[in-house]
């Protein structure tokens, strides 16, 4: 009988966690760059951050502060349920070749997107198409989740 992480391949599974690893730490800088922008911008939320500051009133809606936490959130609400579904698609033992780039494909797609929504600015459609390029691959792999699974 085979064990459900027996389908597993190592090869694919370092890809995964590298890559994984890569897109942690691109949402920890997008947490960064939020911060960086509000110094920067003397965007501040709360009162204590202003505290030492009197000239300066709260300021909760600075289009350059909200773009980057639009970004991040983005991320949030995308990079989480990747990190899961590619998670269970690894367990369908698929091709290594294609979940390799699959994987690179999906976070290449992801900083592509932060760096056309919150960094250099880039007109439409660069940020949709980067955004579709993970959420396609995504839903490729629960698909095949589905599938092998049913």
């Amino acid at each position: 009988m085979v064990k459900l992480f027996d389908n597993i391949n190592e090869e694919v599974y370092r890809s995964y966690i590298f890559w994984s690893t890569i897109l942690v730490v691109k949402m920890l800088v997008m947490s960064v760059l939020t911060g960086l922008q509000r110094f920067r911008k003397k965007a501040f939320v709360n009162p204590e951050d202003i505290a030492t500051m009197p000239k300066l009133k709260l300021k909760f809606d600075d289009p350059d502060v909200e773009r980057v936490r639009r970004a991040h959130l983005n991320d949030l609400e995308n990079i989480l349920p990747f990190f899961l579904i590619c998670f269970l698609y690894l367990l369908t033992g698929p091709n290594v070749t294609l979940a390799k780039n699959l994987i690179r494909a999906a976070a290449f797609g992801r900083i592509l997107h932060s760096l056309v929504y919150a960094v250099i600015v880039i007109p439409q459609p660069a940020r949709l198409l980067s955004f579709l390029l993970t959420l396609i691959i995504t839903l490729y792999m629960l698909l095949q989740c589905v599938v092998y699974y049913f």
